[in-house]
């Protein structure tokens, strides 16, 4: 029963109504993750610097980067490959590029109605901008129930198990202490809290990221004669135009796309809960970044295990396996058979540092509702660490298809809060656009703008505008400046 509801929503209506929306704000925004993509590395680069006492927008990026990248960038793409061919690979990246404008809107309003805490940290994200920008509290009481349940317990529990089954079945080693090891390393982490969490992703992800891409690369080297003929059979497969292929286009379509959106959450409800941490100058500029971490997430690491798979020549129509056997034999057939034990060890890393972020996706869900209270804290962090000790010597497929349902029911509450507020995101969007228009490399947002908007004036002080006006004035006393330089200098012309 669980596994026919959960097909009906997330396989069904969540589908059409991701994509859907996600065409509609590309359209509406005059296609924003295009018109911003460069300027993506530039918010990126200046996102570097540290800020004392709150997270970056680095470290933002880096923990939801732990988080879109989990098991679904190897194994979840060799299940999209295994049923719906080469031609699932580019409904994918169709699901990412509609996905990056989705993703670029809910991390915006995260971050415009993001409140500031009893310890001076930022704390936002769908639950925030539901009660604050629709007047909802008892929705977005609900919202973050569904996150809690979700993340920190569900999927929790079941990546537990992805992992020390991998390891088991790579190393031999027994799942029993794989988990209990497992349980200790991340109760360390989370005890403490989101600084220590940002800072372990600060580490492992880029490790992860670039170990991942670097094989990858190899890869192509070793197998550069067929990248030509494997990108055309791509291409040829996602519209039927491939023979061998042609009868798996409505499947390729369709588990295309649902890997891409499971795998880069955009418009799902749960990065917003990350990209509300950061300071940042403009809530757009924490919106270009997240909708960056959605290329890196598919068009990057998706891709790198679709390579992986097709340049190999193991995989053909038919094959029979899950998606983890899959890319282990793929890399072996290439590198040897030391190629399963680096994808079992790239599992552990994805699953690690995504666990840390649904861990944290479930604490500030748990401060919604509870606000400061430490002992409920420290209660569910045990009751955390219990799951997942329990989940890698259990199989929960049960409660992840439960899990599965309620993160449909908090996407489609998500998503229908976004419509609600998606012209309070234009007007933001807006100033962002014309504050870069008139030369501003650094646009800062002056919440006197949005008086009309139920903001937390500690995270936006009003008097921003200031800082907004002494930036345009000096940059008109420059102008000035180098005009009455040229004057000067055309009069002692004309003087000689």
């Amino acid at each position: 029963m669980l596994e026919l509801i959960n097909n009906f929503l997330s396989g069904k209506i969540l589908i059409l109504l991701v994509v859907g929306l996600g065409g509609y704000f590309t359209i509406r925004s005059r296609f924003v993750q295009v018109r911003h993509f460069l300027h993506m590395f530039a918010v990126f680069k200046g996102s570097l610097g540290s800020t004392a006492g709150h997270l970056t927008s680095f470290q933002a990026l880096m923990l939801s980067l732990a988080g879109r990248v989990g098991a679904g960038n190897i194994a979840g793409v060799g299940v999209a490959i295994t049923l719906g061919g080469p031609g699932a690979v580019f409904w994918m990246w169709v699901a990412a590029f509609i996905g990056m404008s989705s993703s670029f809107f809910e991390c915006t309003l995260a971050q415009l109605y993001k409140r500031r805490d009893s310890e001076g940290m930022y704390r936002g994200g769908p639950s925030y901008y539901i009660q604050y920008g629709l007047g909802k509290r008892w929705l977005g009481m609900i919202m973050a129930v569904f996150i809690l349940v979700t993340f920190s317990f569900g999927f929790n529990a079941v990546q537990s198990h992805a992992v020390t089954h991998s390891l088991n079945n790579a190393f031999g080693l027994s799942v029993d202490y794989t988990g209990f090891v497992l349980a200790i390393l991340l109760g360390a982490v989370f005890v403490g809290g989101i600084k220590r969490i940002a800072r372990v992703a600060d580490l492992l992800v880029p490790i992860k990221t670039l170990s991942y891409v670097a094989i990858t690369i190899y890869v192509i080297v070793v197998q550069f004669d067929h990248v030509p003929l494997m990108l055309l059979t791509i291409v040829k497969s996602a519209f039927g135009l491939d023979q061998t292929f042609a009868g798996m286009i409505g499947t390729a379509i369709v588990m295309g796309v649902k890997r891409g959106v499971f795998a880069n959450e955009a418009g799902l409800g749960s990065a917003p809960n990350v990209a509300a941490v950061a300071q940042v100058k403009h809530p757009v500029a924490q919106g270009v970044v997240q909708a960056f971490s959605v290329f890196l997430d598919t068009f990057v690491i998706c891709t790198c295990t679709a390579l992986l798979i097709l340049l190999s020549r193991i995989y053909a129509p038919g094959f029979e396996g899950d998606g983890l056997v899959l890319a282990q034999n793929s890399l072996a057939a290439v590198v040897g058979d030391w190629g399963r034990m680096f994808i079992s060890v790239a599992l552990a890393l994805f699953v690690f540092t995504s666990i840390l972020y649904n861990y944290y996706l479930g604490e500030n869900s748990l401060r919604y509702l509870l606000g400061e209270n430490k002992k409920a804290i420290v209660v569910f962090r045990g009751f955390v660490l219990m799951l997942i000790f329990w989940g890698g010597v259990e199989n929960l497929s049960t409660v992840f298809a439960f899990a599965d349902i309620t993160m449909t029911l908090a996407a489609l509450v998500n998503l229908t809060a976004m419509v609600l507020l998606f012209k309070v995101c234009l007007r933001v969007l807006d100033d962002y656009d014309s504050q870069r228009s008139k030369g501003i490399a650094v646009p800062v947002f002056d919440s006197s703008k949005f008086d009309d908007l139920d903001l937390d004036l500690k995270a936006w002080p009003s008097d921003t505008g200031s800082s907004l006006n002494s930036t345009v004035a000096a940059s008109h006393a420059k102008d000035k400046a180098n005009t009455l330089a040229m004057a000067m200098a055309m009069a002692m012309d004309k003087t000689k």
